[in-house]
C-alpha cells in the first residue's frame, strides 16, 4: 500500500517543531497536537486537518476508485514548503 500521506506527515512534523508550543513553551510535539491545538499556528492546523483527511481517505472504500485527493495537497506542499524560520 502506497503512503500518499507521507509528505503531509513530514510537513506537520516540521511545522510542529517550529511552533511556539514546542520552541518557547517546551512541550512535546505530541502534547501540542493533543492538548494545545488552539495555540498552534493556522498553517499547522491546516496541515493537521489535511493529514486527518488523507488518513481517512485511505480507509474510505469510495475513494479507492476515485483516488485519494491528498496527493494534490502533498504536491502543493512540495512546491511551497512551510517556512523554515520565523522572524525573531
Amino acid at each position: 500500500m502506497s503512503n500518499t500521506c507521507e509528505p503531509l506527515l513530514a510537513a506537520l512534523k516540521e511545522c510542529l517543531l517550529q511552533s511556539d508550543c514546542v520552541v518557547k513553551q517546551g512541550h512535546l510535539p505530541s502534547e501540542c497536537l493533543r492538548d494545545h491545538t488552539s495555540e498552534l499556528p493556522e498553517s499547522c492546523q491546516a496541515i493537521r486537518k489535511a493529514t486527518f483527511e488523507c488518513k481517512r481517505g485511505l480507509l474510505d472504500m469510495r475513494k479507492r476508485f476515485r483516488g485519494n485527493n491528498a496527493g494534490a495537497v502533498a504536491q502543493q506542499l512540495k512546491e511551497s514548503p512551510v517556512s523554515s524560520k520565523t522572524e525573531e
